[in-house]
């Protein structure tokens, strides 16, 4: 994996201005830490920060390839899974190559089949590519959204890059936020309406999109999309379909020339990848895998189950390490780590974020990175298969709303009235619902029932998915670990989209169709555990940090902060022994400390990134 940006503009010498792509390269450091490569021509710039992965000698960037006289150059982040196929479908139509790495075999599938390559790929991925010839470039990002790519357009160019802070990092771009960014980070954070990149004329390349920018301007086309249509398997076919196309997504991850780990929480997501991953080792005879999980210092002795934690990780980790035979490494955080952390997870996310649930993710990372260079996580099979509870609350069928946003009333009622009036919480939240509802894929002819759960599926892959996904990728880039998701393999994701619900929810468990399809490589009472989501911390230390670190904030009467939110309303909440929000604001663990932690953010944002409201 690695950090990619560039520049292109028709009125200025870029090879004038190395200065500025210097300056754009440096800013995605944490996620190159390997090595950086510049390239520069009149009108193109282009800046790469490399991990090495595969081909450690052979895949610096930018990759320049010439072929008939003209010349393509590429900066890529991601991983091809199907690389060697494509090589060898490449090399059959004559095509030679001087690497074993994966950029030069995507550099070259763009010069056979340009901007239709991403049909062949199978991956994740977000790269650019310059065609000197045609002065174009080619920019695209992969089918579930699981690498960034933040674009803006200049009046005599455009900008883009792997995170906003390298866009941000040219003059060109200011770092200011309207009213459409500010109901961003107050309405829906720190969940993201697609597309949308919060700052003030820049934009993200949606999932299954790609961009084409010439000199008429931009073009961006949706490439890929989920397709609605009958299931026809049996249970019998569609649970073999099901275990067959995960095993094969599991161990065409494993591939690479660094070590390899997964993370490992003992729910049946986890466990699935890592028996995969195990077997894949004993097989090939590469050694002990090994298993990464995070914990916090007394959380045994604070814990308490709840509808959306059941139980803690603890035991089921062990037992799951002790059954495939894994090398485990517990990572514990604790309390000042934690609060101190919120404002790396910040800078990595460019954003206002998932408050701890980030920075615990982060330190996590951090950790397993002195051990480690990639590793698989479980994330998307709960919104693939349904595994969330929402999916099974009446109430998510009839509030015409996102179901994973919580409490609204009472979060919009810290507002100052005058922000609350700018902004129309209501009407905003609602619009962006109702964009989400006009482009779901529907099944004509389908039960109204079928029909309302398939759109529950497409908000939760398109908002939910994403924002967790956007999460991984930045707190693991954020320390130089890449981590791969298997369960987002599109072919596993296209062919689940259209298993009814009957099929997925059997046994009358959630997610039941995978526990069948893992039968046999898990203990039993491993594959019926409930749903238990990542760990939080439930010390009450936490709370009482951000909640004293809060206070703080507002009582300077400069901070940016005090814009937005009712002081004395902020006041009272924080000196009320039960705050309240004792269930998640957003989705299953951001409540009322989440909640304190997350406007730390929104003012640490304004301060640190400079921002102006426009």
């Amino acid at each position: 994996m690695c950090g990619i940006t560039g520049w292109i503009d028709w009125n200025h010498d870029l090879k004038q201005n190395k200065d500025v792509l210097e300056r754009m390269t440096a800013t995605l450091a944490d996620r190159g830490p390997d090595a950086k490569g510049l390239w520069l021509s009149s009108h193109a710039a282009l800046g790469h920060r490399r991990l090495s992965v595969v081909d450690p000698e052979g895949g610096a960037q930018p990759m320049i390839k010439e072929r008939d006289g003209n010349t393509y150059v590429v900066v890529y982040n991601g991983e091809l899974y199907n690389f060697m196929d494509l090589r060898h479908t490449l090399k059959s139509k004559g095509y030679q190559f001087q690497s074993n790495s994966d950029t030069e075999v995507l550099l070259v599938a763009y010069m056979e089949w340009g901007p239709e390559c991403v049909e062949y790929f199978n991956g994740i991925f977000a790269f650019g590519i310059w065609d000197d010839k045609n002065q174009t470039l080619f920019m695209a990002r992969d089918r579930l959204g699981v690498k960034p790519l933040f674009y803006a357009e200049t009046r005599t160019g455009i900008v883009f890059g792997s995170e906003i802070k390298a866009v941000l990092g040219n003059d060109e771009i200011k770092a200011e936020v309207d009213d459409e960014g500010l109901s961003e980070v107050f309405i829906m954070g720190p969940s993201r309406t697609p597309g949308h990149g919060v700052f003030k004329g820049i934009f993200e390349v949606r999932p299954g999109f790609c961009l084409l920018y010439d000199r008429d301007g931009s073009h961006l086309r949706r490439y890929w999309q989920f397709e609605s249509k009958p299931h026809t398997d049996d249970m019998e076919t569609t649970v073999e379909t099901i275990r067959e196309l995960l095993i094969d997504a599991v161990e065409r991850q494993l591939v690479a020339d660094v070590p390899v780990c997964t993370f490992l929480s003992g729910g049946i997501d986890s466990s699935a990848i890592s028996a995969i991953a195990a077997e894949a080792y004993k097989r090939d005879r590469t050694g002990q895998l090994h298993t990464y999980s995070i914990d916090y210092a007394d959380n045994e002795k604070y814990f308490k189950a709840n509808e959306f934690q059941p139980n803690s990780d603890a035991p089921w980790v062990k037992k799951v390490s002790e059954y495939l035979g894994t090398q485990h490494h517990y990572k514990f955080v604790d309390t000042q780590q934690l609060v101190d952390a919120l404002d790396e997870s910040l800078y990595v996310r460019d954003l206002p974020g998932m408050a701890d649930i980030d920075s615990s993710l982060y330190l996590f990372c951090k950790e397993i990175k002195k051990d480690a260079t990639v590793a698989l996580s479980g994330e998307c099979a709960d919104e693939m298969f349904g595994g969330y509870p929402w999916f099974y609350s009446p109430e998510a069928f009839k509030n015409n709303s996102f179901p994973w946003v919580r409490n609204f009333e009472e979060r919009m009622a810290l507002l100052s009235p005058e922000f609350y009036h700018r902004i129309q919480p209501k009407e905003y939240l609602n619009a962006r619902y109702q964009e989400t509802l006009n482009e779901v894929p529907c099944l004509p002819g389908e039960r109204a029932e079928d029909a309302a759960r398939r759109t529950l599926f497409y908000m939760n892959m398109l908002w939910f998915m994403t924002t967790l996904l956007e999460r991984k990728d930045r707190m693991s880039m954020g320390t130089g670990l890449e981590v791969r998701v298997p369960f987002c393999d599109h072919r596993l994701m296209e062919y689940v989209w259209n298993i009814p619900w009957e099929m997925k929810n059997c046994d009358d468990r959630e997610k039941g169709i995978l526990r069948r399809a893992l039968k046999g490589m898990l203990p039993e009472d491993v594959l019926m555990r409930k749903k238990s989501p990542y760990p939080k911390t439930h010390n009450p230390g936490y709370l009482a940090a951000v909640r004293e670190r809060l206070t703080r904030i507002i009582e300077n009467p400069n901070a940016p902060l005090l814009q937005f939110v009712d002081k004395a309303k902020l006041s009272q909440l924080l000196g009320t022994s039960d705050i309240g929000f004792n269930k998640p604001w957003f989705g299953q663990l951001m409540n009322g400390p989440q909640l304190f932690a997350y406007l730390i953010q929104v003012n640490t944002w304004f301060e640190k990134y400079k921002i102006s409201i426009r």
